[in-house]
């Protein structure tokens, strides 16, 4: 005895035992009393679950429990019999039709009567209040074509579906530890790439039987969360001057009727009602159309003239009123005094160039004379 206690305590890893089966000779004599579970399924899944009923039947009956399905109430109902030898094999059968209800395939469901394997439904509808911060979620956990599920099930050894609000999910008692974990952190924003790294760094060093036994801590990357700056907001200055204090309460806001007493149109009957909405309509088509055209002639109307271009008119026209006759009449005579000089002036230069063009004359006949003389 003492011998099986120390192999016992030298087990280097525990999860590496083989559980032993439980066969029907464990229990003999059956269970004592009769359990059942019900779970309802959706109406797509009600086609699916009809074809495959059959074998779900056949492969329970084996383990002696009996299933039956409600199509009206869209429910599968699994229970023990008084054949039934293995006292938890009931709530395997009811993980079945829980997987079944959440669209997994018959061919995983299945896999779940098994001793080695399990399954975890995890629910992350309420995990995100906002629906579409849900949905991207979600997506991030699904990846690119699948690919980072895809990633999760060879890394976990578990079969994954999302589904809805639910992530189902079959395979060993370690792998969905490690589901679980990724699936609630990729829902509080850590995305799952992280997780998927330090799962495959765990891998290596599990491989290192120096490293078998030690703190990992110092292999595995942190990250930090970065809390990005939000953009400051305008300060709003409040008017800060208070209203003058009145004891009567604000007057009451007046209601449809009230204003339709107001304008009289409370006492109209139904045609009268017609005739002046059909008016007003009318009035509205001619308001539009007079801005239509307004707004169409605007570019042919000619811009009014500035301040300053009607300054410097007014100034070079003077009026009538504004001329100084005293001062034009002395303007006149400086004019004529200076003109009458002008004519003297011009007297005296023709006088002048009369009496050289005489002398240019008198040279000329001189000089014929002294030619002819000595020829």
């Amino acid at each position: 005895m003492a011998n099986e206690v120390d192999n016992d305590e030298m087990v280097s890893n525990p999860w590496s035992i083989e559980i032993p089966k439980f066969t029907k000779e464990d229990n003999p004599s059956g269970i004592l009393c009769e359990s059942a579970f019900a779970t309802l399924f959706p109406k797509y899944r009600e086609k699916y679950i009809t074809e495959c009923f059959p074998l779900l039947k056949n492969a329970l009956k084996e383990c002696e429990v009996k299933c039956e399905m409600d199509v009206v109430e869209g429910s599968l109902t699994v229970a023990t019999t008084r054949q039934t030898w293995d006292p938890y094999i009931i709530i395997k059968a009811r993980d079945v039709i829980k997987l079944l209800s959440r669209s997994v395939p018959y061919e995983q469901a299945i896999k779940v009567l098994g001793d080695d394997t399990t399954c975890d439904i995890i629910k992350i509808g309420s995990l995100v209040r906002n629906k579409e911060r849900f949905v991207k979620r979600r997506q991030r956990l699904i990846g690119p074509n699948g690919s980072t599920l895809k990633a999760i099930e060879l890394l976990t050894n578990c079969y994954v579906l999302v589904q809805g609000t639910t992530v189902s999910a079959i395979g060993p008692h370690k792998g969905l530890q490690h589901v679980r974990r990724i699936v609630v952190d990729t829902m509080k924003n850590i995305h799952p790439v992280y997780n998927i790294k330090a799962l495959m760094i765990k891998r290596e060093l599990a491989k290192d039987p120096e490293l078998k036994n030690q703190n990992w801590d110092r292999f595995i990357p942190h990250y930090k969360s970065k809390n990005l700056s939000k953009r400051k907001k305008p300060k709003v200055i409040r008017n800060k001057s208070r209203k003058e204090y009145t004891p009567f309460p604000p007057p009451q806001t007046e209601s449809k009727v009230d204003k339709q007493l107001a304008s009289g149109e409370y006492f109209l009957n139904d045609s009268q009602k017609k005739a002046r909405n059909i008016r007003e309509k009318f009035d509205k088509k001619v308001a539009a159309e007079v801005r239509r055209q307004e707004k169409r002639s605007a570019p042919f109307v000619p811009p009014e003239e500035s301040p300053k271009n009607e300054s410097m008119a007014k100034e070079s026209v003077p009026s009538a009123s504004q001329i100084d006759i005293e001062k034009l009449k002395r303007k006149v005579n400086k004019m004529q005094k200076s003109g009458f000089r002008r004519s003297d002036d011009t007297d005296i230069e023709s006088k002048n160039t009369k009496t050289n063009v005489k002398s240019d004359k008198s040279r000329k006949q001189k000089r014929k004379e002294r030619n002819a003389s000595h020829t």
